[in-house]
């Protein structure tokens, strides 16, 4: 990490104390990395050995301190490529070991001058492999990271005064207030409304490069807003809170499926999918956060190593078939490490593909590209369904 430079005395000095308190009291010390200041959120852990800046930049993470498994990070520094949005989302990031010199090629700043401009507050030298045992054993809860406050019982009361993210409604706070459309090169194939819930600016191009046209929309639309765009594919973005609390974007989504338009979910949108098909969820005691997390697709048996993001699941039961308004409902993908939900799918009378949604993130970004196939998936959906374009 880039020592601090006090510009009105120019003497290099060491980044400050920090101190991190969970909310059932343990504490950890450890040094300032980015800005200095204090922050809270839900503390959660991310598994991936790469791909932070993409971690970070993904509004899913919006009211979370971030802890970082692998214990080296900003080897790679920052660039100007990798963003999956335009601003850094996590409320703060721990590490362990944080890179005093970028080495990647790509780089052009350090993480932590990034994380500096943008504000973010951070803490390095912290035994992370013990923090994740704690929250793995208690489950997530809020933390508080301060590189200002000394004493840890002041900064204890200050976290548990914080909201919960159970009920918490974050989609609004993440998503584009005006809409936008990516073009594919050449006439598209079909017109996608992307409903931006915290959207990765990987999706979109992944759709883009199999020549969809892609409206992305804030993630208040309505109902006629909707229509007036006529799609023939609607998708539902990941994205932060919990699923509860966006009875809005439920309502919405069952107006696409009573129109019997084809549609395709990811993360929060898997989660969203669920509520509009009768489902409950559930937030899971710690989350899935990482790019090495085991999958099974249901309709073809084969399991792929996938990127996820999430704390809430959907509460369905595999190899049960669900009535719907829409269709038959079932669960279509699973977790092999938990056997938490992962996917859904809906089906007419005759076994025909509706509508279907996965928990996970199959843009890749960062991650494996095991899942890619979805959005073909997606393109053959809107072809069987006869989409104009």
């Amino acid at each position: 990490m880039q020592p601090i430079v006090r510009p009105e005395t120019s003497v290099v000095e060491s980044p400050p104390p920090a101190l991190l308190v969970l909310e059932d009291g343990r504490t950890f010390h450890g040094r300032a990395f980015g800005a200095i200041g204090e922050t809270f959120g839900e503390a959660v852990f991310a598994t991936g050995m790469s791909g932070y800046q993409e971690t970070l930049t993904d509004p899913s993470y919006h009211r979370q301190v971030v802890i970082a498994t692998a214990p080296h990070i900003g080897n790679t520094g920052w660039n100007d490529e990798d963003n999956e949005s335009g601003r850094i989302w996590v409320a703060g990031y721990v590490v362990r070991d944080a890179a005093r010199i970028p080495s990647s090629w790509r780089s052009r700043r350090s993480l932590d001058s990034e994380l500096q401009a943008q504000g973010i507050i951070g803490m390095r030298d912290v035994d992370t492999r013990a923090l994740t045992r704690h929250i793995r054993e208690r489950g997530a809860m809020r933390v508080g990271v301060s590189s200002v406050e000394t004493s840890a019982a002041a900064l204890l009361e200050r976290v548990q005064a914080q909201p919960s993210m159970v009920g918490a409604h974050l989609a609004d706070e993440v998503s584009t207030i005006q809409p936008y459309v990516v073009r594919p090169d050449g006439e598209p194939r079909f017109r996608v409304v992307a409903v931006d819930l915290g959207i990765k600016s990987m999706t979109p191009t992944r759709m883009v490069e199999r020549g969809l046209e892609v409206h992305v929309v804030p993630s208040t639309i309505s109902v006629s807003e909707m229509e007036a765009l006529h799609p023939d594919g609607v998708f539902f973005s990941n994205g932060p809170g919990d699923p509860q609390a966006a009875d809005r974007q439920v309502a919405v989504l069952r107006s696409v499926l009573a129109a019997g338009i084809p549609y395709f979910g990811i993360c929060f949108g898997n989660q969203l999918f669920g509520r509009a098909l009768g489902f409950g969820t559930f937030k899971l005691g710690y989350g899935h956060r990482g790019i090495n997390q085991p999958v099974m697709d249901l309709t073809t048996r084969k399991v792929e190593v996938t990127a996820h993001n999430h704390g809430f699941a959907v509460a369905a039961a595999p190899g049960e078939r669900h009535q719907t308004p829409y269709g038959s409902a079932e669960v279509s993908h699973i977790c092999l490490n938990d056997d938490v939900v992962e996917g859904l799918q809906l089906t007419d009378a005759d076994g025909r593909l509706l509508a279907f949604s996965v928990q996970y993130h199959p843009e890749a970004a960062a991650g494996p590209h095991d899942a890619s196939y979805l959005f073909d998936r997606f393109v053959d959906l809107m072809a069987t369904h006869g989409g104009t374009g």
